[in-house]
């Protein structure tokens, strides 16, 4: 595994849009594809570069590390990977028990999905909360404490 953050390297795209490094050596490693090792605790910090086999050709303790237009890239490449909205405010559940359909508003809008039971929440260090619904998608409550209270009554009733 190469420590590329020692080292120079460049990040760019194909004409299909991948993203390939080119490394200090002049090895042109291409459609790597980051991945982050903590992306809830963590999202700045310690990503894997891996390739279409997902061996690790290199690691990023931190994008801050990075020059603004590699880190930009990266940025870029794990949003348009990674998809776990962030849930603003809970506006209403059809029951209390479960299985139950929720509507929720997230960072990227309105939406609703069926909770199956109370073992799909589960806390994420103190403050988080990762709901997962029927289709495997997980939303997050970055913080808990922070919901409005009509949204807070409701979570209580799960947790």
């Amino acid at each position: 595994m190469n420590d590329i953050i020692k080292t120079q390297f460049t990040l760019s795209r194909d004409a299909f849009g991948k993203l390939n490094l080119l490394d200090a050596s002049g090895t042109l490693h291409e459609n790597i594809a980051p991945v982050r090792a903590f992306p809830i605790q963590a999202p700045e910090s310690g990503i894997s570069l891996v390739n279409t086999d997902g061996k690790e050709i290199g690691w990023i303790d931190s994008l801050e590390q990075l020059t603004p237009a590699n880190a930009a890239l990266i940025r870029e490449e794990l949003l348009g990977r990674e998809f776990m909205p962030e849930i603003a405010r809970i506006v209403a559940v059809t029951s209390f028990a479960t299985p139950c359909t929720w509507t929720v508003d997230t960072n990227r809008g309105t939406t609703n999905f069926v909770l199956r039971g109370e073992e799909d929440i589960r806390r994420i260090g103190t403050d988080a909360l990762l709901v997962s619904d029927t289709h495997g998608i997980h939303f997050l409550i970055r913080n808990q404490f922070e919901l409005d209270k009509h949204s807070k009554k409701i979570l209580d009733r799960f947790l």
